[in-house]
Formats: C-alpha cells, sequence, structure tokens
C-alpha cells in the first residue's frame, strides 16, 4: 500500500522518508538480536521451561493467561514489536514443550503486546497526549486497567476458539 501511494505520487518519497518512526525502526532492529539471543543461550527456553513448572501442563488456558500478562507488562515499557519479538521464542518453546500448536500463544502475543494501557510511557501515541491533555500517570492507569481486563477476558474466552490448541 505504502508504494502504490508513493509510485502514484500521492505522497513524495521524502515526505514518506520523514514519516518513519525511526525510533521503533530501531528498537525492532535492537530487540531482534536479543530475541535470536535468548534463543541461543538457552535463555528462552528455561523461562519457557519455568512457566510451564510453575503453571502445570494440565490447562493452556492458564499459559495463555500467563502469556498475555507477562507480555502486556513488557508492553507497558517497551515497543509492542519489541515486546513480541522478546516473547516469540518463549512463547514457541513453552508450546513445543507441552506439545500445544503455537498459534493460540502467538496471537495472544500479538494481543497483548499492543496492551501499552497503563503507563504513557509504552507507546508514543500516549507520550504524546499525556501533555497535551494535561492528563497525569495514574490516568492512564484508571482508564487503562478495565479496558486491559476487557482484552485480557476476551482473548482468553475467543482465541482458544478461533485457533484451537
Amino acid at each position: 500500500g505504502a508504494g502504490i501511494v508513493i509510485l502514484t505520487g500521492c505522497v513524495s518519497i521524502e515526505k514518506a522518508y520523514k514519516g518513519i518512526s525511526w525510533m521503533s525502526v530501531i528498537m525492532i532492529a535492537a530487540m531482534i538480536p536479543m530475541g535470536l539471543a535468548l534463543q541461543k543461550t538457552g535463555t528462552a527456553k528455561l523461562f519457557a521451561d519455568t512457566l510451564i513448572s510453575v503453571l502445570g501442563e494440565g490447562n493452556p488456558i492458564y499459559l495463555l493467561g500467563s502469556i498475555f500478562l507477562i507480555t502486556t507488562l513488557f508492553s507497558q515499557f517497551i515497543n509492542n514489536s519489541a515486546t513480541a519479538v522478546l516473547m516469540v521464542p518463549i512463547v514457541l518453546f513453552a508450546a513445543q514443550s507441552i506439545d500445544i500448536s503455537a498459534k493460540p500463544l502467538m496471537i495472544t502475543v500479538a494481543i497483548s503486546a499492543s496492551t501499552a494501557f497503563l503507563t504513557p510511557i509504552g507507546t508514543t501515541t500516549n507520550a504524546m497526549v499525556i501533555a497535551a491533555g494535561g492528563y497525569k500517570f495514574y490516568d492512564y492507569f484508571k482508564v487503562g486497567f478495565p479496558l486491559l481486563l476487557l482484552f485480557l477476558i476476551t482473548t482468553l474466552v475467543l482465541v482458544p476458539i478461533i485457533w484451537p490448541f
């Protein structure tokens, strides 16, 4: 879509280049080696094994909920794409170790990485409106927490139905 807009002259290359969020590009580029390091050093497998041993292998819904909560915690402080890059190896190892499909876990990572509702730090959009709207840090928590619970419940109900384990 972006290529078509540039090729048809609707947006100049210079304007498109200026519109790129370089902070996000750099953050994602920096987190990809971190995700690979988690895999290669065995840290992702260790984290996944710990998660499984704490939650047990019986009900994957507990794993789904835990992955949601851990990912959303990370997303409150770092970019959502970087959060997803960090969580993917952990989720893959967890799914593999209890022999379930990784799809519902990966979808949960995608959803929960985009739930930076509790702080103005997690996304540039939240950071941009804090001063303009006269908001306080706690305002994000007051409004974001019920929204986060709604996303959590919806994810735990719908994801296993649409993408079975």
